[in-house]
């Protein structure tokens, strides 16, 4: 197995913790990416465990928000985010919670944009600054965010997640993983899939073409 010396030493970053301030500034930066990168309006922060402990003292506060508004793990404006947020007028919420049966460096960010749209979104710090998405707008995921990933949400129907991989297919963009949810027979389902190539907008054009898609996602990797 190859190990990276960033997997022995972490990520260069800001702050003073790899799990509360990199792995904080990753989780907000999902959401940034989930959200389409639109500007956010304001923003709810659940905060699990140890995360809602050692909110300021690690930084994790000033990470979240970082990673909301695009910043990346080593950017120096991340020690004034929560000031850099106030002048662009988002309405910031950090809410101690418990999430149940989670990592203990957990956080569920509801993000609410500047056009209105809501988006969920469950992430855990697992140490060394590494992240896992484990649930994007109510439906259970898997996600590491190291590398490019599509959400479409869409009918539960036969040849419907062939379709999606075909799609791709014919645009030569190779799948890494793929799962897949429903809430139940026919009902609503949702397929996430991770690639080895940035996903052009072409694929999520063609998707939402297709009568059975209601909603795709692009997510750039983040990690």
């Amino acid at each position: 197995m190859n190990i990276s010396i960033f997997d022995v030493l972490g990520p260069v970053m800001i702050g003073p913790s790899s799990s509360h301030t990199a792995g904080a500034q990753r989780i907000g930066k999902a959401m940034y990416m989930i959200s389409g990168k639109e500007e956010i309006a304001s923003v709810k922060f659940h905060l699990h465990g140890s995360f809602s402990h050692t909110l300021s003292g690690h930084g994790t506060d000033r990470a979240l928000v970082a990673g909301l508004m695009g910043m990346d793990a080593s950017d120096a404006r991340i020690r004034n985010s929560l000031e850099i947020a106030r002048e662009k007028g988002i309405d910031i919420t950090f809410i101690p919670d418990d999430l149940g049966d989670v990592h203990p460096n957990t956080v569920k960010v509801i993000a609410v944009t500047k056009s209105g749209k809501t988006f969920t979104m469950i992430g855990s710090s697992v140490g060394g600054g590494e992240v896992e998405i484990v649930e994007i707008n109510g439906t259970k995921t898997k996600s590491s965010g190291k590398f490019p990933s599509i959400i479409v949400n869409h009918i539960d129907r036969l040849g419907v997640i062939s379709k999606i991989s075909s799609i791709l297919a014919h645009h030569e963009v190779n799948i890494v993983t793929m799962s897949n949810s429903r809430e139940k027979k026919a009902g609503l389902a949702t397929t996430m899939i991770e690639t080895d190539h940035e996903i052009p907008m072409s694929v999520k054009d063609e998707l939402e073409e297709l009568d059975y898609v209601k909603q795709v996602v692009l997510v750039e990797k983040f990690a």
